[in-house]
């Protein structure tokens, strides 16, 4: 059976604009709720906010992804990846030896690969909320067609016949927002 692990992945730049630190490409990726463990949640604000509602964590950089891609991997690069989180979670967590770090990366590299249990190339999607004293957790995924020839985009440009042309000068975005209240 083949191993798989969630990659980040970048559809837009939105990643660079949201998170103080984005994960790179590619990168493996567990779901990083372990860094919002005590943290009070309901006090978060802005890009940390952000990170906490929506982020899978890159092992690399420990930058934060907003979606992930399921991907199969080598047991070498599964071992890698408990390795380099390891030594991120003596880094930046305080582990106290490289020997609990690994048994807890291994934990969470293990979380992940269960959230792997889809066709490769299936996106994987994290909604986080405080709930009492604990994190809940939801996951989404998006699965390609395999019945499209095309990639996968996020946009994609359709024409529609006979659909009025409307002017962007036209546009008040101000009083769109005021009727809505």
């Amino acid at each position: 059976m083949a191993i798989k692990l969630p990659r980040t992945i970048r559809l837009d730049p939105s990643d660079t604009f949201v998170y103080n630190r984005a994960a790179e490409p590619g990168e493996w990726a567990v779901t990083g709720t372990f860094l919002f463990f005590g943290v009070d949640t309901g006090g978060l604000i802005g890009k940390e906010r952000q990170a906490f509602r929506a982020g899978f964590l890159g092992i690399k950089s420990f930058g934060w992804s907003t979606l992930a891609l399921v991907t199969e991997a080598s047991a070498g690069e599964h071992a890698a990846a408990v390795e380099r989180l390891s030594e991120q979670l003596v880094t930046h967590c305080g582990a106290p030896d490289m020997d609990r770090a690994r048994a807890a990366a291994e934990e969470e590299i293990d979380f992940a690969q269960s959230l792997c249990d889809h066709p490769p190339n299936t996106l994987l999607g994290i909604q986080r909320t405080s709930e009492g004293d604990g994190i809940r957790e939801k996951f989404r995924t998006l699965h390609r067609n395999a019945s499209r020839l095309e990639p996968i985009n996020a946009f994609r440009v359709i024409e529609v016949e006979e659909e009025e042309e409307m002017q962007l000068d036209d546009i008040d975005l101000h009083a769109m927002a005021r009727e809505r209240k």
